[in-house]
């Protein structure tokens, strides 16, 4: 396994790019350790896919390099890389069996045959393809021959990094919850350097040790699932990760208050920058809805099983509250926000607030 260095790496699609807005990934300057795992998430065309390609190989930088294990491949091969893809489609030899497929990259390796086969069962019986193991890959449906490609990954111990480009995406809910699973088993064993794109929250959170969110060619957070659903970075972690996500509210600053419309909010503390676009940040999870507090108008309740999503307007805008599945909702209702749920950001980035 490797720790990957990327040192302010830049990449436009462009010949000759110009401007920032030319940059399909803007500068990202950051080190994923020896034997972690990460996850890039973002919304389609915010760099993820471009960033993992070029840890692979399969793109060149236009700026910056890149280090396995502080030497410099920037401009080597994935092969000389000794990287490990699964695709978001799978990428398989239909005429072999099911067993030669997770074989070939072994014996291509020269890899002693009984290696090969302690190797190749082993694996099967990870990805649950034991009873196929002699069957023809041609006649398999599309979830399973995506577990041959994920297979083909796993099945070599010697390699730098396992990269996965939404390697779920054909499989069956069921079954990506069971991959997942067993994807982050495996890592806790061996210890195998990971990194897989999602724009899937539920995947990148369940998988990863380390998410890495992504938007508009960079990356606005790293962190814990708790860190980026507790103390977001920046507004758009806060949209993106939650269901519902982050309320945003625009806000004025005076000391430890927050000036929202005709109301006032009191914050923990006192953000320690203020100026420019100043917004208050806080989860549905964070928001009571009871019989004290400011009076709202709700406009839905969404019944989500667990728990309810409530709708509401206050001054003006929209605001989500979660509330529990058998919480009765009061006729006149109002809102109270949980001060230890509460960001406040400064032109979309959080603001520390002091005592």
């Amino acid at each position: 396994m490797a720790r990957i260095d990327l040192n302010h790496i830049r990449h436009s699609y462009l010949p000759n790019p110009q401007k920032e807005s030319d940059f399909a990934l803007k500068e990202v300057h950051h080190t994923f350790q020896d034997g972690g795992a990460y996850a890039l998430l973002g919304p389609s065309g915010c760099g993820k896919t471009t960033l993992l390609n070029i840890i692979s190989g399969l793109l060149h930088p236009s700026h910056g390099e890149l280090l396995f294990n502080g030497r410099d491949v920037t401009h080597l091969s994935t092969q000389e890389r000794n990287i490990a893809q699964v695709f978001q489609f799978p990428v398989i030899y239909d005429t072999m069996t099911v067993y030669d497929n997770l074989a070939f990259p072994l014996r291509n390796r020269a890899v002693p045959e009984a290696d090969v086969d302690r190797k190749v069962r082993e694996t099967l019986d990870m990805i649950g393809l034991a009873d196929w193991a002699k069957r023809k890959a041609r006649g398999l449906t599309a979830d399973q021959k995506q577990k041959i490609s994920l297979g083909r990954g796993l099945v070599r111990s010697d390699v730098n990094a396992i990269l996965f480009d939404e390697p779920l995406t054909v499989i069956d809910p069921h079954m990506k919850w069971v991959l997942r699973s067993q994807l982050k088993q495996l890592h806790r064993r061996f210890g195998y350097t990971m990194v897989y794109v999602t724009h899937d929250q539920t995947e990148a959170l369940t998988f990863a040790d380390q998410v890495v969110v992504m938007y508009d060619g960079g990356i606005v957070q790293i962190g814990t699932p708790a860190e980026l659903f507790e103390r977001p970075s920046h507004t758009f972690v806060g949209y993106f990760i939650g269901s519902p996500g982050m309320n945003v509210l625009p806000v004025e600053i005076d000391g430890k208050t927050a000036k929202f419309g005709s109301l006032a909010v009191v914050l923990p503390g006192a953000p320690e920058k203020t100026g420019g676009t100043m917004e208050l940040g806080i989860r549905p999870e964070h928001v009571r809805l009871g019989r004290v507090g400011i009076a709202v108008s709700i406009t839905k309740v969404e019944d989500v099983g667990r728990h309810k999503v409530v709708r509401a307007r206050l001054e003006g805008h929209e605001i989500a509250a979660i509330i529990g599945e058998d919480e009765e909702i009061p006729a006149e209702p109002k809102l109270r926000f949980d001060p230890a749920g509460i960001n406040v950001y400064a032109n979309s980035w959080r603001v520390e607030m002091g005592a």
